[in-house]
């Protein structure tokens, strides 16, 4: 079974609570704290895997999540890691953002390895927190939340050609006759269910892949048929082969054809349709021009010649005109670039943090009376760098938590003159 498109939620691993425990030993008065840190968070890691080709195995199962961090021990154990979760994906996936359908990463040419949630860090246990005037804190720091995202995964096949064209018009024949794929060929429309890949391998030429993109109609740029959910397949192809029935075997126009496809294309995406284009003019060996008619390759070169597109006359089924195709593509391949279509990353840690929620929360202690605690990854990372020990740290910090929306939190929690903030094992009195 193909699958292209899955919606899956993962989940990075929550870090490992710091320990609180004070060391106790005989002969040995008043030893300290000796509460060790908590283990990281588990990172969520794509990894594309050659051998695959389909997203069936996310099709069955929706929520993958990497292993928490254990808690720290007493006399300064540290807690184990959690275990990476390692998703194997084929190459040319597409991980998206599913509300925003920002682009989260591209698994495609020498991206090969991303991690897309990292685990959070274990908290620190109390043995840190011990200063001449706090001799024994009955405190450490929490584990950093996971992550969690929902995601939709796309597959865009890498080829250098894609072969389109309308139903039935021999795309599937002419994969088959020229690579090694093995495509299911019928006169049924919409027989092609699937996008399917072959690698032509011509004499004194190097190898290139073709793609077979199911066939289109009219519309499929807004939905239409399966056309959509096909066209993303075509994005990545240096080239463009058009199929057309020049016999007008089910009474078709090859170039009313040729130009509806481009038209689809346009519409999916610009870009697509100023790519080079060839025209295969398939099943010359039932063409019949009656008398007065012009004859159909006549006026299909007549129609594109002039805009720089090769009309080739072929017959899939017999193999006339098949090799001149072939080696014209692969002439016009040697001078293109070569290098894979990359989608543009837009989803941001900002947008991570917003997602998450982790740029700061207020929480009021409900063990400790009129205290309040402060969490989230801006503020720790502030206070790793800022001396509140200086008057110039501390007006620094001051002013991030004004523009930060933290001092506003707290107002809107209730706090009041007098009252505790604490903050990853940091202790302040807050005035107005």
């Amino acid at each position: 079974m193909f699958v292209d498109k899955a919606k899956i939620i993962i989940k990075s691993g929550k870090g490992g609570d710091g320990h609180v425990s004070f060391r106790r030993e005989k002969y040995v008065a008043a030893g300290g704290p000796d509460g060790g840190d908590g283990g990281k968070g588990g990172d969520v890691i794509f990894q594309v895997d050659k051998g695959l080709n389909t997203l069936i195995g996310y099709n069955h199962s929706k929520k993958f999540f990497a292993q928490n961090g254990e808690q720290g021990g007493k006399h300064k154990c540290h807690g184990k890691d959690g275990a990476d979760l390692i998703l194997k994906v084929p190459e040319g996936i597409i991980i998206l953002e599913s509300q925003s359908g920002k682009v989260i990463a591209d698994m495609s040419g020498n991206n090969r390895r991303q991690i897309v949630l990292k685990g959070g860090h274990g908290g620190k246990g109390n043995m840190h927190y011990a200063t001449s005037t706090m001799q024994v804190p009955k405190y450490a720091q929490p584990g950093q939340p996971a992550q969690e995202l929902e995601v939709q995964l796309e597959l865009k096949m890498i080829a250098d050609v894609g072969l389109v064209g309308f139903p039935n018009v021999g795309k599937s024949t002419l994969l088959s006759r020229v690579s090694n794929a093995e495509p299911k060929i019928s006169n049924y429309h919409f027989t092609t269910l699937k996008p399917n890949l072959g690698v032509v391998d011509l004499d004194g030429c190097r190898k290139f892949v073709i793609a077979d993109i199911p066939g289109l109609i009219e519309g499929a740029s807004n939905g239409a048929g399966l056309g959509y959910d096909f066209l993303r397949h075509i994005e990545r192809t240096r080239l463009i082969i058009h199929i057309v029935d020049a016999a007008s075997t089910e009474g078709r126009d090859p170039v009313e054809d040729i130009y509806k496809i481009n038209q689809e294309l346009e519409k999916y995406n610009p870009e697509i349709a100023t790519r080079p284009q060839v025209i295969a003019a398939n099943k010359i060996d039932s063409i019949y021009v009656k008398e007065g008619e012009k004859d159909p390759i006549q006026r299909l070169q007549e129609e594109f010649e002039s805009e720089n597109i090769r009309i080739f006359p072929i017959s899939a089924v017999t193999g006339h005109g098949i090799k001149e195709l072939l080696y014209y593509v692969q002439n016009q391949l040697n001078h293109l670039p070569k290098k894979t279509i990359v989608c543009e990353v837009n989803f941001s840690q900002e947008d991570m943090l917003h997602k998450q929620n982790l740029l700061s929360t207020v929480i009021r202690d409900a063990k400790v009376p009129n205290t309040f605690v402060v969490e989230g990854s801006e503020i720790e990372k502030i206070l790793t760098y800022t001396n509140l020990d200086s008057e110039k740290g501390l007006a620094f910090f001051q002013k991030f938590l004004s523009e930060s929306g933290i001092l506003q939190k707290l107002e809107k929690a209730g706090i009041q003159e007098g009252d505790t903030v604490r903050m990853y094992g940091r202790v302040f009195e807050y005035y107005k």
